[in-house]
């Protein structure tokens, strides 16, 4: 399998130490996953460095010279997304591939798949196939247990509330917070299916 990783769950499972982790969960190491090809410099410049900081940026460049770029997609499933606004051209070349080869999507634009679910033929192409940030981080749970992955997605808390309440000190057990998270974000976005972390193998 090679999974596609959008840039901000690339950032945050990075930030992390969790990248690895998040991939091992679809059967795969980083060198069989694809990014898209600006990544690398989007981390020496830009927005995510003021986002995640220099230093956090620096350390993720040669992970995500470790992942190789996405290869082309055919027009057919790019162009459907040309006119929805709040889809970028990176988000809409993954799930334009993602749709294409059957491939999983590691992906944290909600905004996106909340706007993607009405285009013709897109949910039943990507069914299944778009792992958002709450599912990967409960298969974690399970895999790792949730005081271990509270350590480590502990930097990440001041750049994401899901992650800040899920984690946080008062919370004993965050896979509550992230069920709910998940929950709430399948039902927005049906009838498109999101890649369920309580499958067969996921966990």
């Amino acid at each position: 399998m090679n999974p596609l990783i959008d840039t901000d769950a690339f950032c945050k499972l990075g930030v992390a130490g969790l990248l690895q982790d998040a991939v091992e969960i679809f059967g795969a190491r980083l060198t069989d996953c694809r990014r898209l090809p600006a990544l690398p410099h989007m981390l020496r410049r830009g927005g995510l460095r003021r986002r995640y900081g220099e230093s956090a940026c620096d350390a993720l460049i040669p992970l995500a010279d470790q992942v190789p770029e996405i290869g082309t997609v055919s027009t057919e499933w790019l162009d459907r997304f040309a006119l929805i606004e709040s889809v970028d051209p990176g988000e809409a070349q993954l799930y334009a591939a993602s749709a294409e080869q059957g491939l999983i999507v590691l992906s944290d634009d909600k905004k996106a798949l909340r706007s993607v679910k009405d285009v013709e033929d897109l949910a039943a192409a990507l069914a299944g196939r778009i792992a958002v940030l709450a599912a990967i981080l409960l298969a974690l749970c399970e895999r790792r247990g949730a005081d271990e992955i509270r350590r480590r997605i502990s930097a990440v808390a001041p750049l994401d509330r899901m992650v800040q309440m899920c984690f946080s000190a008062g919370n004993s057990d965050p896979r509550e917070g992230l069920h709910s998270y998940y929950n709430s974000l399948a039902a927005e976005v049906r009838p498109l299916v999101l890649w369920d972390p309580w499958a067969e193998g996921a966990a």
